[in-house]
């Protein structure tokens, strides 16, 4: 994936008979696969949205039933079957990328070493920072990001191990 590009979802599946896919989101935004977006294959096909509604929910996860331009038969939708996805990052100055997260040194708001995110970890009520020494920070605890650097203010005993 191109460095200006951000992993936005997969194609799990062809849809019916008319090229439809249901496309998993990992972004939390659904604007990924509004009409008119444009979403890039790893070997660089251009998928545009026609149109996109929800899925029937499935264990939680974001997933869409997408029209794409171009794709009109089930044969070609199931040829893009476990694809990655990605986009041009949103402009948002206020959210945190997992890109610019990951290798970021940990601070508490005292500047205490914390250690190093080396991982970002879903979890349903809030995404975790995984560090080196094995600790989980939610991120909802994050409460500044600059480059290289995160700073968070855990409640006392999160991080005890």
């Amino acid at each position: 994936m191109p460095p200006d590009r951000l992993e936005v979802g997969r194609i799990v599946r062809a849809h019916g008979l008319r090229g439809q896919v249901v496309v998993e989101l990992v972004s939390n935004r659904p604007e990924r696969v509004a009409p008119g977006a444009e979403l890039t294959t790893p070997d660089g096909r251009r998928l545009v949205v026609l149109r996109a509604g929800p899925a029937s929910p499935s264990g939680g996860r974001q997933r869409y039933l997408v029209a794409f331009d171009g794709l009109t038969d089930r044969e070609s939708a199931e040829s893009l079957r476990g694809v990655v996805l990605s986009g041009e990052p949103i402009a948002d100055p206020e959210a945190l990328w997992v890109h610019e997260l990951i290798g970021s040194a940990v601070r508490d708001v005292a500047g205490a070493p914390l250690g190093t995110v080396v991982a970002i970890e879903a979890n349903p009520a809030s995404d975790l920072l995984v560090l080196d020494g094995g600790a989980l920070v939610p991120l909802r605890f994050v409460v500044e990001q600059r480059p290289g650097e995160v700073v968070v203010d855990p409640p006392e005993g999160l991080l005890d191990l």
